[in-house]
């Protein structure tokens, strides 16, 4: 397959590379960790070895702005419970694990106690073992009641691939147990024949909250039996549980509490998460229960070398005459291709699917210019996937007939892929939670590893890898959910109506705001009251109410038009931007373009093509006030946070060079609107502020549009949401406001908390989005600080120092909160950012040029053409 790519003189994969290619298979890693740090007594290369081959390719080391070295960790033991069975004891033995580490062995005892429990410990530090101890050892105890199930227990994980990762780890654990213990994947690919026998004689099912929610929980008389037994319900990643999905489920598992609670079951939940903070309010927020948290990790861990790489800028320039800078997914594909090379076992996490097909693709072309058969050693891992290409993936990587992949988050959570060297992580994944779970798939085995986080050219990426205090001296983030979001709540009460009917001792259980909602959905005929309590009244499915990832709608199939064959599908919120008439769609290393996008079947018909650029969709957005909740005065001006409508749609797509991002041009679109009513913060600037900026006319619309771009860039660093998650309008007179306001909304129906998190942090959120445009060294703008790939305007206007002014003019008269997390702020030699320094004052010191002041003025630039005043302009749509 032919790419506009650069001539191969040019490929930093083809550089000076001095090692043999690997063309042999690398074995998978023991999963045996040593109880002192472990060095490296392998042959394998340092992480230090490995980073500095990959930098001494021309013109690299400058691309490394930081290197964090995380030293090796000894680890604590201790003794399994005298309650649990010895027969389990001596399978884990069997399986190279002599003691536990402490927290495995208290999480064990507070989950044989009866008390439910969330572990909160890094990657790779045994939780599996901590939670399915006193699981099989209960199992076991069951397995000798007269039916042999008189204990069940159910597994919850997020990812169809993670569930079957763990049935495979339980099978191979528990098989000196016999047919005691007898694990089942219940999920959308269990064959229909198979599903009879889970329901009967499984007790040990792993499946996922969706499954849960659209399969067991409406069939719970079929699983009578199981749920009677049900005794530990295991929550695999709960800090994955955010937003709107995370209130979903937690709405999914208080309906199954009531239903354990009508079989006369009272499970306990036994959860596991990534490092997070207050992992115990989270638990409780997701189960409804109170939680012991169980934070000591006490597992070895291996040295860490953390490297933060910047691609460099190119001879290129994008919007306005911008710089453009390489894209990650070039530098990430460059960089995978020398690791594989030099037999470094490897994952390269991105963000899209698009994305991690690319990367593949592009390593696959620079192998075969090394060694024809390293190509066959690099794939593309995501979700969309047929069932059998997902199973055939895993089993190369377990096998080790892979060498690199490139992923989505599919394969970041918990999946076992022990022996891992290296992580890269094409951009920032949204939350340090997210970070530190990607850079913990290295090093899985307990050995030393590399990891390296490719800065894409955002404001929050470049930010992040010149302030590298922001990711490694701060805590991870709180995880943000709302159980009682009405627009969650309500189809989850007319779903567990139609399970049973609803009964007052059943409200306390789905919360307060349940007595408002309750007479709504009479109103609505979806709930009928009668004397034994509240009744689903509809022949339809209850369930079908809602999609609990809150993509809603059926998903569009991808067909191809010649041979009817179906390559996969993409939620109906994507279509829009991912499968629209004309877009590049990319599926196992194959390209094919859109031919018809047929909004009313669900389908759009693809021909494989190999065109030389990429697509981005382009869209507008317009919003109304509907309420505003809270306001606090900040100057004259004012910061709210309530309830707005957005109509959004999607208007035109852009072509972009392969590789370089070079935009080649751009095609309307005739795609209908779509209205969200969600929550926001917005912030409103006065004319007397303005007059301070010295913010003009002429430049108002660029100033606010740029802030807008660059707060929504940055928000991720506040909440635990990414870009995808949010959306954003600037205008320069709104009519609900009647000033300057710049609006940033959840984009999920109801919201999803991100909104109100940016409106209690709103002060350390703006000053760092001012910091982020002040210290970017370009002249009037770039992706880096204020420009936005998916802006619905082709960012026009923007104003850069405008942008910086005004700001600093806001911020001048912010509130200062006790205490407000967020990056710690350095103090700018120049104060106000906004204005050229006093020439009486004091001269500052001569600034590192590697570290651009945060407080001086970005220079010069082209000024925008006047704005239309009233005309709303739009941030990349979320969810896209």
């Amino acid at each position: 397959m032919a790419f506009n790519h650069l001539p191969a003189g040019m490929h930093d994969a083809l550089g000076p590379l001095s090692v043999t290619p690997v063309t042999h298979s690398v074995p998978m890693a023991k999963n045996h960790r040593p109880s002192r740090p472990p060095g490296n007594e392998d042959s394998s290369p340092s992480p230090d070895m490995v980073l500095d081959r990959l930098a001494a390719v021309a013109g690299r080391s400058a691309r490394i702005t930081h290197t964090e070295h995380l030293p090796p960790r000894a680890g604590t033991h201790a003794i399994w419970p005298d309650r649990i069975r010895p027969e389990v004891v001596a399978a884990i033995r069997k399986a190279g694990i002599d003691h536990p580490w402490a927290h495995q062995a208290a999480a064990a005892e507070h989950a044989l106690d009866g008390e439910s429990v969330v572990i909160a410990t890094g990657t790779a530090s045994g939780k599996s073992l901590a939670y399915l101890a006193p699981v099989l050892s209960t199992l076991l105890d069951g397995s000798e009641a007269p039916n042999g199930r008189g204990s069940t227990a159910l597994y919850l994980a997020p990812t169809k691939a993670l569930a079957a990762d763990q049935r495979r780890a339980v099978k191979e654990l528990a098989a000196p147990l016999g047919n005691a213990i007898r694990p089942a994947v219940h999920d959308g690919d269990t064959p229909v024949e198979e599903r009879e026998w889970v329901r009967q004689y499984a007790n040990y099912v792993l499946t996922n909250p969706d499954m849960l929610h659209r399969g067991i929980l409406p069939s719970h008389p079929r699983w009578a039996s199981f749920l009677r037994a049900l005794r530990f319900v295991v929550i695999d990643e709960c800090h994955t549980y955010r937003g709107v999905f995370g209130s979903h489920v937690a709405q999914v598992v208080r309906r199954l509490r009531r239903l354990c609670a009508r079989y006369g079951a009272d499970p306990v939940f036994l959860l596991a998460s990534a490092t997070a903070a207050e992992p115990s309010v989270a638990a409780g927020r997701l189960t409804g229960l109170r939680v012991t948290e169980i934070t000591d990790d006490a597992s070895p861990r291996g040295k860490l070398v953390f490297a933060l790489w910047e691609p460099p800028l190119t001879e290129l320039h994008g919007e306005k005459g911008a710089p453009v800078r390489r894209t990650a997914t070039a530098e990430t594909a460059d960089l995978l291709t020398d690791l594989t090379v030099q037999g470094v076992r490897s994952v390269a996490f991105v963000r899209s699917r698009r994305g991690a097909e690319l990367i593949s693709v592009i390593a696959k072309e620079r192998l075969a210019e090394v060694d024809r058969s390293l190509p066959g050693r690099v794939a593309a891992y995501r979700g969309g996937y047929l069932p059998e290409e997902r199973r055939a993936l895993e089993r190369a990587l377990h096998s080790g007939q892979l060498l690199g992949l490139a992923a989505t988050t599919a394969l970041e959570l918990g999946v076992d892929v022990s022996g891992l060297d290296a992580v890269l992580i094409a951009g920032y994944p949204g939350t340090r939670a997210s970070l530190w779970q990607q850079a913990g798939r290295a090093g899985r085995a307990g050995q030393d590893a590399l990891a390296v986080l490719v800065a894409r050219d955002d404001p929050l990426d470049t930010f992040l890898v010149h302030h590298p205090e922001a990711l490694f001296q701060q805590p991870v983030e709180s995880t943000v959910l709302d159980p009682d979001n009405p627009y969650v709540l309500a189809p989850h009460l007319c779903a567990a109506a139609a399970e049973l009917p609803l009964t007052r001792p059943d409200l306390d259980l789905f919360g307060p705001a349940v007595a408002e909602l309750l007479p709504q959905l009479e109103t609505a005929k979806l709930l009928r009251r009668r004397a034994t309590g509240w009744h689903w009244t509809r022949r339809e499915r209850a369930v079908d109410l809602t999609d609990i990832r809150g993509e809603g709608g059926r998903p569009v199939q991808i067909v191809e038009e010649g041979t009817g064959r179906l390559l996969g599908t993409v939620d109906e919120s994507a279509a829009h931007t991912a499968v629209h008439e004309g877009a590049v769609h990319l599926h196992q290393g194959r390209t094919y373009l859109v031919r018809k996008l047929d909004l009313e079947d669900s389908v759009a018909l693809v021909e494989e093509a190999v065109p030389p650029y990429s697509t981005t969709a382009r869209d507008t957005t317009s919003i109304a006030v509907l309420e505003t909740d809270t306001e606090i005065p900040w100057g004259d001006g004012r910061l709210c946070y309530g309830s707005v409508e957005v109509t959004n749609q999607v208007v035109s797509f852009l072509r972009r060079k392969l590789i370089t991002g070079e935009v080649l041009g751009e095609t309307k679109l005739d795609l209908p609107p779509r209205t969200l009513r969600t929550r926001a913060v917005w912030w409103t600037v006065t004319e007397d502020q303005l007059d301070a900026a010295r913010i003009n006319p002429e430049i108002l619309g660029g100033a606010l549009h740029a802030a807008e771009h660059a707060s929504i860039g940055m928000l991720p660093l506040f909440a635990t949401c990414d870009r995808w998650d949010i959306g954003g309008v600037s205008v320069p007179l709104h009519p609900d406001t009647l000033l300057p306001t710049v609006f940033v909304y959840d984009g999920h129906p109801g919201g999803a908390g991100f909104a109100e998190r940016a409106f209690h942090t709103a002060r350390a959120w703006l000053t760092a989005t001012r910091r982020a445009i002040a210290s970017c060294e370009c002249e009037a703008g770039c992706p880096s600080c204020i420009q936005s790939p998916k802006c619905g305007n082709g960012n026009e206007p923007l104003h850069k120092r405008g942008a910086v002014r005004l700001l600093t003019e806001l911020l001048r008269s912010a509130p200062q909160p006790p205490e407000e997390p967020g990056p710690p702020e350095q103090a700018p030699s120049n104060p106000d950012p906004g204005r050229e320094p006093d020439p009486s004052s004091p001269a500052p010191s001569k600034p590192d040029p590697s570290k651009p002041d945060p407080g001086q003025d970005p220079g010069p630039g082209p000024e925008p053409g006047p704005s239309e005043s009233g005309r709303q302009r739009s941030e990349d749509r979320p969810g896209t």
